[in-house]
């Protein structure tokens, strides 16, 4: 009786094989036991990285409100650090001391009022409260915004596009009304302020 019982057990678990997904030829041999555990680690593994997937997806939601949250914020900051007069000529006139191409290194990143760079890191921080972010990766954007300073300031156009890169830049430190984005240049795009690098070039052409 218990033969029949365990053949039984055996034939109808064997529907549940792992023959669509390892040849048989690996996995006939091996005792029926272990073709079990295997079948149901791989199963296992499956459906692991099947909730990974779905819990990533709400991540990169977040994490893309963000970056257009920061994106808008910041341009909109410093934009109306130049409209606004008594911001320009207390604050941000501090950084635009280094307004030619010549005086732009990565250490002019470095020249600016506190309350200037308080105002416009705020977006960061606004942000924290409204959209669910994991601190590290905050951290890790804030790291960038380093990186990102030094290298718009370097006078090295790397022309990768959408970035705000150097060439860009050197072009709002020289008219005051052009390219106030921050990682891309999407919101001047947008908001009509984009000047491209490219554009001058072609005219010393």
């Amino acid at each position: 009786m218990d033969h029949d019982y365990s053949k039984l057990f055996v034939e109808e678990t064997s529907l549940y094989e792992l023959g669509s997904l390892v040849p048989e030829r690996l996995w006939s041999p091996l005792p029926h036991f272990f073709r079990g555990w295997l079948r149901n680690y791989i199963g296992g593994v499956f459906l692991k990285n099947k909730r990974c997937r779905l819990a990533s997806i709400p991540y990169l939601v977040n994490v893309s409100a963000y970056l257009v949250f920061v994106e808008f914020g910041i341009y909109w900051m410093h934009r109306e650090l130049h409209n606004i007069k008594p911001l320009y000529k207390w604050l941000h006139a501090t950084h635009h001391i280094y307004n030619k191409q010549n005086t732009l290194s990565p250490f002019a990143d470095l020249a600016f009022h506190p309350l200037d760079g308080i105002l416009q890191a705020l977006s960061h921080v606004v942000a924290l409260f409204l959209v669910l972010m994991h601190f590290r990766t905050h951290i890790i954007f804030h790291f960038m915004e380093g990186i990102r300073t030094a290298n718009i300031h370097d006078c090295i156009n790397g022309k990768i596009w959408p970035v705000m890169g150097a060439g860009y830049h050197t072009i709002h430190h020289t008219t005051y009304r052009h390219n106030y984005g921050h990682y891309t240049i999407w919101m001047d795009w947008m908001f009509g302020t984009l000047h491209n690098p490219d554009e001058d070039e072609a005219k010393k052409v």
